[in-house]
């Protein structure tokens, strides 16, 4: 995790470094704060009814955490928010958007990378899906309000929520 977070850091640097455009801007307001939270709340209660009813999402999803989460302590689920969260959204939102024009299409083609990049197996299918429906509504929000703190709020909640739901429910 820790790897995957440096590289996709370094291929933000590189293309803002060759690119000519700007990074979507971070701006910390409460505003921007209530609206990542609000997003969150969305992806964890799609997520919650998307898992119980689609039983291909389940066993996706299950064996996508469980290879991420089961060898994790209770304290290590911190990086899991943190670091996928930030090095992701830099990537994905605040490079790719503006790259490719911050508009519909660049949202679409970001969210596509977004869930290619969840291609864990050739049986992930369901997961890469869910992935890609969750970069586009982490797109909509940044293209939105113009402020990458949206998606990096919403993307950290959501990945901390999710996977101590998780640890806790494969613990019992």
């Amino acid at each position: 995790m820790g790897v995957t977070a440096l590289l996709l850091l370094i291929v933000s640097k590189l293309w803002l470094q060759f690119g000519n455009f700007a990074l979507l801007p971070v701006q910390f307001t409460i505003t921007a704060l209530l609206k990542g939270f609000a997003v969150a709340l969305t992806i964890a209660i799609a997520s919650w009814v998307v898992y119980r009813i689609w039983s291909a999402y389940r066993r996706s999803a299950n064996f996508y955490l469980e290879l991420v989460l089961k060898p994790l302590n209770w304290a290590d689920l911190i990086w899991v928010g943190l670091l996928p969260g930030l090095s992701e959204e830099l990537l994905f939102r605040g490079v790719m958007l503006p790259a490719f024009g911050l508009n519909l299409a660049a949202v679409i083609v970001s969210s596509l990378c977004f869930g290619v990049l969840h291609l864990s197996g050739t049986e992930q299918w369901p997961y890469v899906i869910w992935a890609t429906a969750v970069g586009f509504l982490l797109g909509c929000s940044a293209l939105y309000t113009g402020n990458l703190l949206v998606p990096i709020v919403a993307h950290v909640i959501t990945n901390l929520f999710s996977s101590y739901f998780w640890k806790w429910e494969h613990s019992r």
